[in-house]
């Protein structure tokens, strides 16, 4: 039973059977049945590619409502360095800061100072020996979901230090607690400020037995619009940026592998590169490199569905706030170069193959040679118009009795007089023809 909780939904009175979101999931999660879009929970890894493709806006990322929560006594608002890249005009993040303030929160701890401090313990991880290389950064959570359904042999690889969103909730945290100890733990909210769909499912599940420090996840795109009416640029913000550009760089693609101080690693963006990349790696078609920085959305973070503005002008806006900020803000001390234990996550959810035809491996075998049989008998156009992404996943939903009673057909071979997948039929034999 899956107990995975998503935060990628269909809206099933909008959806037209379009195919659109079918084609384009990089896990076949999608199947169009009954003129409708259904999506395989187990498979899906919340990336928002359907969110994105979706001509009748039917997906959506669900997220929580800031005025819901207004019950937490101290709450502390954890801003995406993604969010600063919304804004045109801006040449100075504190004015954004100061809007959080303005708008109802009672703190603000930036993610971007987090980056930072994550940046230093990557560059002391990596110079440990015996790890397995090249390390996979852990900070975008689809990547890591993909890897745990579809790439097992690539879990040891991933970065085991927790992303920069948990860091700043444990130290925002440990902040209103030093500063108001009176203040009780269920008092206090940390409210992430998100830019996409896939980090609201890892704060509800967690990743393996870790559970987040997040309290409350709240949409880039509703805080943004709260912050427009608040945000006076002509005034002194009562509060300042505790971060700098190498902080604020992680919201675009590569803004993480440049921060190791280091050039040998790899960036890529776009759940498809992505993919390559993992499949690359898995095969050892790379080039030598340390470090991976994958980002699902394109652009980086600034390309998450929760956003507002094109990932391009968000990272070209990002190019300019920088320019007139320090390098960094947050190096480590000498006397505290390590990373601290409770930074530290190396635990993972179990692996669960979502290509497994069954857990018999003879079984495996017989149904991968139907399979095959009847992947050749397609036209192998892809069309998805079966409901299908692909002729081989078609192929596929057959031969494990996902399609019955001849509900989904090659709309091709039907137009030809010809259908290998007649009801009644287990082994894709030609007796139709």
């Amino acid at each position: 039973m899956n107990t995975y909780k998503h935060s990628v939904v269909l809206d099933v009175a909008k959806c037209t059977g379009c195919t659109s979101c079918a084609r384009h999931c990089p896990t076949e999660a999608i199947r169009i049945i009954d003129g409708r879009a259904q999506i395989n929970t187990d498979r899906c890894i919340d990336c928002g590619e359907c969110i994105r493709i979706c001509p009748q806006k039917a997906k959506k990322a669900m997220s929580s409502k800031f005025e819901h929560y207004l019950h937490y006594k101290w709450k502390i608002a954890l801003p995406a360095p993604s969010l600063f890249g919304q804004f045109d005009g801006l040449d100075d993040v504190d004015t954004v800061l100061q809007g959080l303030l303005d708008i109802g929160f009672d703190d603000v701890y930036e993610v971007s100072k987090a980056a930072e401090l994550v940046s230093s313990y990557t560059r002391i991880y990596l110079k440990t020996e015996g790890i397995k290389k090249p390390v996979i950064s852990s900070a975008c959570p689809v990547i890591s979901r993909l890897i745990s359904l579809r790439f097992p042999y690539l879990k040891e690889n991933l970065l085991p230090i927790l992303p920069p969103m948990e860091i700043a909730a444990i130290q925002a945290k440990a902040k209103a607690k030093r500063e108001h100890p009176e203040l009780k733990d269920e008092e206090i909210g940390t409210f992430f400020i998100s830019p996409c769909a896939a980090k609201v499912s890892y704060i509800r599940n967690g990743w393996g037995e870790y559970k987040s420090n997040v309290d409350v996840v709240v949409s880039m795109s509703d805080i943004y619009f709260m912050l427009i009416g608040v945000m006076k640029r002509d005034s002194i913000p009562t509060v300042s940026s505790e971060s700098g550009m190498i902080g604020v760089g992680w919201a675009s693609s590569g803004g993480e592998s440049s921060s190791i101080l280091n050039d040998s690693y790899l960036a890529a963006d776009g759940i498809k590169n992505c993919n390559n990349v993992l499949d690359s790696i898995e095969n050892g078609n790379i080039p030598q490199v340390e470090f991976v920085e994958l980002n699902a959305c394109i652009g980086g973070c600034v390309g998450g569905v929760m956003t507002i503005e094109n990932p391009f002008i968000a990272k070209t806006r990002l190019q300019t706030v920088r320019r007139y900020m320090p390098v960094c803000k947050n190096f480590l001390p000498a006397d505290k170069n390590f990373i601290p234990d409770d930074y530290i996550n190396d635990t993972s959810p179990d692996y669960t193959p979502i290509s497994r035809l069954s857990e018999n491996m003879a079984e495996s075998m017989r149904m991968m040679s139907k399979i095959q049989k009847l992947r050749s008998e397609l036209p192998g156009i892809d069309c998805a118009a079966c409901g299908s992404p692909t002729c081989r996943a078609f192929a596929e939903d057959n031969v494990r009795g996902l399609i019955k009673n001849g509900e989904r057909q090659c709309i091709v071979l039907r137009q030809m007089g010809y259908d290998p997948f007649d009801t009644g039929k287990t082994e894709g034999t030609n007796e139709s023809k």
